[in-house]
């Protein structure tokens, strides 16, 4: 830990400042050496001095870490942070040596909230109890929509681990505490409850509730004249469309995702409503041969880069090519689906658990019952904690067909 003398001393010298130049008229030259020493502890009134010369506070003289060292920890690790995904370790590393000398600022409060958030995502203990002291300082320093956002996460980490429930009263209990400390909540935030909102009613099936949240959200977010979660909303609202086979509703809100993506330039509303399109010929009306065609067409288009998304075309294309009995390419491409790991919402788990069904009655298909059976179960295993949706109705119905041949 850097002494009051060093701390001293450092930003004299980053300020180029010799000796007598930061004594002035009050100060001898010899009595501030014996305080940049340690030899010496100067009174109150010459610190204010000191301070005062070199234009920072008190405070910052007797911090152990200087706001502005604060502050460049704070830019290196927050790009980090927004803009590179795996950066978690480095993260950690870098604001580590600084968790326990923190002290009561905006910086402080935000370097906690990093920290904390990202040894949540290096599965690392401890994250909790410095979420909530960087929640505590965004408290004190009346920052409502850190403070929010930390509810929002914790929320979602509830969401995670398939508490669906919990995640839920906690989301109510957080937006309840923002609304009654300020009444109007900030308009960001303000949606980003409307979502998340709408995204658990819908997992656990309360479907008005969810129609409710998503659409004050959507007029909301029209009212304001911002785009901010309106992609995901309209997301959310044409998932639920297709799964109660709300062919109107599917229409609806593919025009106003294609027309959202034409206003604001959005490279992914056209091979999102082709997904759509092609996922609910192959999981809903069966209609294989239709869907293997747009798939092809899909794919001359934009190929089949799905690094990034939770959707996969891939695995659309293993069910058309098995709906057409052509197992064993359909195989091929079934066994290339990967489920990324930032893939959390348990309808896009459920859609991609889908995949070991279909390989299952593949190996079926072509006598290889032993597999068929290992991979109907695992299917069964990786579905069994999600929500009731019409693809866990699919893979249990496969498992007891598979088990009974």
């Amino acid at each position: 830990m850097n002494s009051l003398g060093d701390r001293i001393r450092l930003l004299r010298k980053q300020q180029k400042m010799t000796l007598e130049a930061l004594a002035g008229g009050r100060l001898t030259k010899a009595m501030l050496s014996y305080i940049e020493n340690n030899k010496a502890k100067p009174s109150m009134e010459s610190l204010a001095y000191i301070a005062e010369r070199l234009g920072v506070e008190v405070s910052e003289l007797l911090e152990d870490v200087s706001s502005q060292e604060l502050r460049d920890v704070l830019k290196s690790v927050e790009k980090l942070f927004n803009e590179q995904e795996d950066k978690y370790g480095e993260i950690i590393a870098r604001i580590e040596p600084y968790v326990e000398r923190l002290n009561h600022s905006y910086e402080a409060a935000r370097l906690l909230d990093i920290y904390s958030r990202s040894l949540y995502y290096e599965k690392k203990e401890g994250w909790k109890a410095f979420i909530e002291k960087a929640a505590a300082l965004y408290d004190q320093l009346n920052i409502t929509s850190r403070l929010a956002a930390i509810g929002i996460f914790q929320t979602m980490a509830k969401f995670r681990e398939h508490k669906y429930a919990e995640s839920l009263a906690m989301l109510l209990e957080e937006r309840s505490k923002i609304e009654t400390r300020n009444g109007l909540v900030e308009p960001l935030t303000r949606l980003d409850f409307d979502y998340i909102e709408a995204l658990i009613h819908f997992v656990l099936g309360n479907s008005e509730d969810a129609i409710r949240a998503m659409n004050e959200g959507i007029a909301f977010s029209r009212g304001q004249q911002l785009f901010y979660r309106l992609p995901h909303l309209y997301q959310l609202a044409i998932f639920n469309a297709m799964m109660t086979e709300d062919i109107d509703s599917m229409k609806y809100y593919e025009k106003k995702i294609l027309l959202y993506g034409e206003l604001v330039d959005d490279g992914d509303a056209l091979p999102f409503t082709n997904y759509i399109h092609i996922h609910f010929l192959t999981s809903y009306k069966k209609s294989y041969a239709e869907a293997l065609e747009l798939v092809q067409a899909h794919h001359a288009e934009y190929g089949f880069d799905e690094t990034g998304t939770t959707y996969s075309f891939m695995e659309e294309k293993g069910k058309a090519l098995y709906g057409l009995g052509m197992y064993k390419e359909a195989l091929v491409c079934l066994e290339n689906v990967r489920i990324p790991d930032f893939a959390f919402h348990p309808f896009d788990l459920s859609m991609l658990y889908e995949k070991d069904a279909y390989a299952a009655l593949c190996h079926a298909a072509l006598g290889n019952q032993t597999e068929a059976r290992r991979l109907a179960l695992l299917a069964v295993e990786n579905i069994t904690s999600m929500p009731h949706t019409p693809y866990k109705d699919f893979i249990m119905e496969t498992y007891e067909l598979i088990c009974k041949e």
